[in-house]
């Protein structure tokens, strides 16, 4: 690592000094680590990335969300866009359990909230992602046996971390101009954009490398960006979280491995244990367009799973049900 190039290009970025020492005095902390395992960080397998953030558990919270974010400026200033999918392989979602007992605890009091997590750790940042569907399994059959099943989903319903962002004063706009249809295809085509330029300039979509095979499957993806309407319904479908991969095999477990973007249930899909997660569970990533489209449409809607990776299919498309008002063109 070039450590002078690295804090040039971070200044650049206009970061100040002590964090620029910060990140690069844990970059290098990280190379000590590497030289034992006879590694650079030129040359290491991604992969084991994990292996150190483990280590960094036994520390402290702070100490892993640092070095991440240390090692993802990094990639971003070395182009190294694997180290970018594993970087969010392990920081995606990560507190989205710490906010489900904060909500039980609000909601329904903290002595239930206690009750339900006796005996339990969640999973803390920096562990391998494949390790936290075991909790989710228990966390939410507990939930559900104090709670009931319609208690379950409410507390699901809001998305568990953050939910879909973006100029609203602008999509508002736009959707009250051009009526549902047309501002829906607007931002499909805005999506598949935002793909090409990705792969034009070499950069990842989130957790993914694009080339042309993932620019196709966006284009084709008629339901993309923010879905589209059928009567009173939108359907909309996420792109899989890593769709090249997805691609690229015929494994239809693996396919939906590749879709979901849960680190809390992504692992099961992989290892076949799904079944033990609750079905209830991808309320949350429903959650996650929730907020947005009651912003847009400025009231309460229902947004319901209806085809996901968890229940057995190769993506994840939920139902958007309209309100009565709604502006058609």
């Amino acid at each position: 690592m070039n450590v002078e190039k690295f804090r040039e290009h971070l200044a650049k970025n206009k970061m100040n000094e002590k964090k620029i020492e910060d990140y690069i005095g844990r970059l290098l902390e990280y190379q000590k680590y590497l030289e034992k395992q006879k590694q650079t960080i030129e040359n290491v397998d991604v992969n084991e990335l994990v292996n150190y953030t483990e280590i960094l558990v036994k520390q402290d919270k702070d100490s892993v969300i640092e070095f991440l974010r240390a090692l993802l400026n990094y990639a971003y200033y070395a182009k190294r866009n694997d180290f970018i999918e594993a970087v969010i392989d392990i920081y995606e979602s990560y507190n989205a359990m710490d906010n489900l007992s904060e909500r039980i605890a609000e909601w329904h009091g903290t002595a239930t909230r206690d009750e339900i997590f006796d005996g339990l750790i969640i999973p803390p940042l920096g562990v391998h992602p494949e390790k936290k569907p075991e909790f989710t399994k228990i966390v939410l059959k507990r939930v559900e046996e104090k709670l009931g099943e319609e208690k379950l989903i409410a507390l699901l319903k809001p998305c568990l971390h953050q939910g879909l962002g973006g100029d609203m004063d602008k999509d508002r706009k736009d959707y009250h101009e051009l009526g549902i249809d047309a501002f829906l295809e607007k931002k499909r085509k805005n999506r598949i954009k935002e793909f090409e330029k990705h792969r034009d300039d070499g950069t990842p979509a989130f957790a993914q490398i694009v080339d042309d095979d993932v620019v196709e499957y966006v284009k084709n993806n008629l339901t993309t960006g923010l879905g589209k309407r059928e009567g009173n319904i939108i359907y909309v479908s996420k792109n899989p979280y890593q769709i090249k991969k997805a691609l690229e095999t015929d494994d239809l477990r693996m396919k939906r491995f590749y879709a979901c973007f849960c680190p809390w249930v992504r692992g099961a899909i992989k290892d076949g244990s799904e079944q033990d997660v609750s079905k209830h569970f991808c309320q949350c990533s429903g959650g996650w367009y929730k907020e947005y489209y009651e912003k847009l449409f400025e009231q309460s809607i229902k947004i319901e799973p209806y085809e996901t990776a968890l229940s057995g299919y190769p993506y994840c498309k939920f139902v958007v049900h309209l309100p009565e008002n709604v502006i058609v063109k």
